[in-house]
């Protein structure tokens, strides 16, 4: 009866949403702007060959990239590398695929099953608002906006593809190195194209093995917390939510979440906690009833599955509930009188507010305890003020002492003590006393971006280095990590164009359907990987157990990082000369 009831009322909530058959097989968009044939006319046969990774190539242009050319990646074990390389074609090519062979040094290998490759696709972007100074706000029409192709989603679902006349496409190369059964050294192999099963070009790829070892993802310090969305995968799939077939879509996509050191669980206890911002809106993972008696009873299935599938994952340390100080004060719930849904209107601070929260909070409590998750659980909120927060931390407190609390959103010192997890914005700074002393208390303390800056940031449109440039900043500011809004809180059509009627374009996700990466994806994880290496050789004792003494190169080196002067100096600069030097240790 329960579960019935359950799934008729989430079935509910979603009605009005628009079902779409879904292909992993997909053209992209037209490219708005115009290919110019006298550059083209300059390429006399395809060129294929190593670029940056920090360059989103234009599709309509012929790369600057020179054939020959070749790349070595340095790196610890256990440590994930990227290349990128480009095909830039003066005719049609059919059925391009690429290879990748074993990277050998001796009789030790990374093996080809530790190569990841993939078609970098082009998807529709736009722009920072007009003034440049960041991408919040409505975009209602597209037509507005500077909107063109770029280079950003990581297609490996994908085997081989054509490439038309006059046209560049990039490929990525991911290395994951091993941390076992592999020594230091310079390790060899190639990466090979073929069209039609045919060989047309042999890339060398060296990878430089450094003696030193990086733990697996689940064991980083960084705190990484990206808010999944359930809803989007459902609605994109036209699935029933929850279903194993929906769990089974979304797999894919949480595990790259969890392989990237992804540390928090993003639930809702409550109806739409951010008014339905997003194309797919939150619904409630928990279900609330009033029975017909006046009592209210409290269903958590939907709730226990979506964490049970997350840790299955490797998602394990934290889940934030959000939220009960949502954006817009209104909180449903199904009246079974009436046998229909109905709301409460309240705010902090007000006595109907707080009945309304007790009754739930208490029995969550006691539902997390008997599950063991009352320890990592959180009752988050999101961009709150310090009244609000204050009145709601005394209901929660009011309902279980012990509960942790959670926010992201503006510095207010009143809070420091309350929240055991607590993430400010960019342009804000914890001073090293209040650190030393969250650190020491066993709290989590980051950062964040939003639509708000302009730069650095992860839009689709950002420098690539910008994403990688986030990690190395944790690490100079010497807090816990990043929070990002959204890892895969998709659009329309998120494969084919990146715009929102809200944002600048690629603010809602940063992971794609079929669990494709992006560009900006595998340069953030090198950012946290970077953050990790430094806090490995801040700690490094030698074999008396005395610590290395690494603080003040690692100063020098974190030194160039600064928010304020990016347009200036760009990101990629400061990062590859720091990447250069970090691998010096």
């Amino acid at each position: 009866m329960k579960k019935l009831f359950l799934m008729a009322a989430l079935m509910l909530s979603f009605t009005g949403m628009k079902a779409q058959q879904v292909s992993e097989i997909y053209e992209e968009l037209p490219n708005p702007v115009a290919t110019d044939a006298s550059k083209w006319a300059r390429v006399n046969n395809p060129i294929i060959a190593w670029g940056s990774t920090d360059v989103r190539y234009n599709k309509e242009l012929p790369a600057q990239a020179v054939p020959g050319t070749s790349v070595n990646l340095t790196g610890w074990m256990g440590e994930k590398l990227s290349a990128q390389f480009v095909i830039s074609t003066n005719r049609d090519m059919k059925n391009v695929s690429v290879e990748v062979s074993d990277i050998i040094a001796k009789n030790y290998k990374i093996s080809k099953w530790n190569i990841e490759r993939g078609f970098v696709r082009y998807v529709m972007t736009d722009e920072l608002n007009k003034d440049g100074k960041g991408g919040c706000g409505l975009r209602p029409n597209t037509a507005d906006w500077d909107s063109t192709l770029v280079a950003d989603v990581i297609d490996h679902v994908t085997p081989t593809l054509d490439i038309k006349k006059n046209t560049t496409q990039p490929v990525w190369v991911s290395v994951k190195v091993p941390r076992e059964n592999i020594i230091k050294g310079v390790y060899r192999g190639s990466v090979t194209v073929k069209e039609d099963g045919k060989v047309i070009a042999e890339l060398p790829l060296t990878v430089t093995v450094k003696n030193r070892v990086l733990p697996e993802p689940k064991d980083w310090a960084f705190h990484l917390d990206l808010w999944q969305n359930p809803y989007s995968v459902a609605r994109y799939y036209n699935v029933e939510p929850f279903s194993q077939e929906h769990f089974d879509l979304m797999r894919p996509i949480m595990t790259r979440y969890a392989e990237a050191g992804g540390k928090v669980i993003t639930a809702s206890i409550m109806h739409k906690p951010w008014n339905g911002q997003t194309y797919d809106p939150f619904e409630s993972m928990v279900t609330w009833m009033k029975k017909a008696d006046g009592t209210w009873w409290f269903d958590y299935t939907v709730f226990d599955k979506w964490v049970e599938f997350m840790m299955s994952c490797g998602v394990k340390k934290e889940i934030n509930c959000y939220s009960m100080v949502p954006w817009r004060l209104s909180f449903q719930y199904f009246d079974q009188a009436s046998n229909t849904f109905k709301y409460f209107q309240g705010r902090p601070g007000q006595p109907e507010y707080e009945e309304f929260w007790m009754r739930m909070l208490k029995s969550f409590a006691q539902h997390l305890k008997e599950k063991g998750w009352f320890e990592i659980t959180h009752i988050a909120m999101d961009e709150r003020g310090l009244k609000d927060m204050l009145a709601t931390i005394e209901v929660v407190r009011k309902a279980d002492p012990d509960f942790k609390l959670s926010l992201a959103g503006t510095y207010h010192k009143e809070l420091l003590e309350d929240l055991d997890d607590y993430c400010i914005t960019l342009a804000e700074k914890f001073t090293p006393e209040e650190l030393e002393k969250r650190k020491a208390e066993g709290k989590v303390t980051t950062y964040y971006t939003c639509c708000t800056e302009a730069r650095p940031n992860t839009f689709t449109f950002s420098p690539l280095a910008e994403a990688e440039w986030l990690g190395w900043w944790a690490a100079k500011i010497n807090v816990d990590g990043y929070l990002r809004w959204a890892l895969n809180s998709w659009v329309k059509d998120p494969l084919l164009d990146s715009r929102f009627t809200a944002w600048a374009a690629g603010d809602c996700y940063i992971l794609y359907p079929g669990g494709r990466t992006s560009t900006r994806f595998e340069r953030l994880i090198e950012g946290i990987q970077a953050y990790e290496k430094i806090r490995i050789l801040r700690n490094e004792t030698d074999k008396r157990g005395r610590k290395k003494n690494y603080g003040k190169q690692i100063d020098k080196i974190l030194e160039p990082f600064n928010e304020f002067n990016l347009l200036e100096v760009p990101a990629a600069q400061v990062v590859n000369k720091a990447k250069a030097a970090l691998n010096k240790f």
